[in-house]
């Protein structure tokens, strides 16, 4: 409730292109929380833009979004990609795989962006479930399990992504409307 009492407060006699940029930024930080959840929409890349939109857009009339808070934000999105990356290959790592198995990952994940969001679910499954096989030489028990530490992987790493779009968007918050 204090978000919207500090909207319609910021734009309370502003103009329509102030009005036409709080929507916007308020729709991709929603946008952007809920894409945290689903692989196909960058979440947390959305959330971010919508915070450097409003420090560079609202900057001179005193928005209360410091550059502190602006740093802060940066370092939690790059951890938000670099979790995002490497997730399941931790994971599967954990779950005992091998070098291969983690190379597996990585290169499923990527050679999956290009089949849409099924690529992106499925392709460090089986990136790290043919490596393992192929290259580790390794039994199908043992894969697997390397298979289900890349899905535990990437929840956890999903989990993370969260908590890190909540942390991002809980600083805004608190610097834009409380301490402004």
């Amino acid at each position: 409730m204090l978000f919207l009492a500090g909207i319609f407060e910021s734009i309370n006699g502003g103009t329509a292109a102030n009005v036409m940029l709080w929507s916007t930024i308020t729709l991709l930080i929603v946008i952007g929380f809920f894409g945290t959840f689903l692989p196909i929409i960058p979440g947390t890349t959305l959330v971010f833009a919508a915070m450097v939109m409003h420090y560079f857009c609202f900057e001179m009339e005193g928005s209360g979004l410091t550059w502190q808070s602006l740093v802060v934000i940066t370092l939690l999105y790059i951890s938000s990609i670099i979790i995002d990356w490497f997730s399941g290959a931790i994971g599967a790592k954990w779950f005992g795989s091998s070098k291969w198995g983690v190379a597996g990952t990585l290169l499923g994940a990527i050679v999956g962006i290009f089949f849409g969001l099924p690529g992106l679910l499925i392709g460090p499954i089986l990136g790290v479930f043919l490596f393992e096989m192929i290259f580790a030489k390794k039994e199908v028990k043992e894969a697997s399990s390397s298979t289900i530490g890349t899905v535990v992987g990437g929840i956890a790493g999903t989990v993370a992504r969260v908590l890190i779009a909540l942390a991002m968007i809980t600083c805004y918050l608190t610097d834009v409307f409380v301490f402004n």
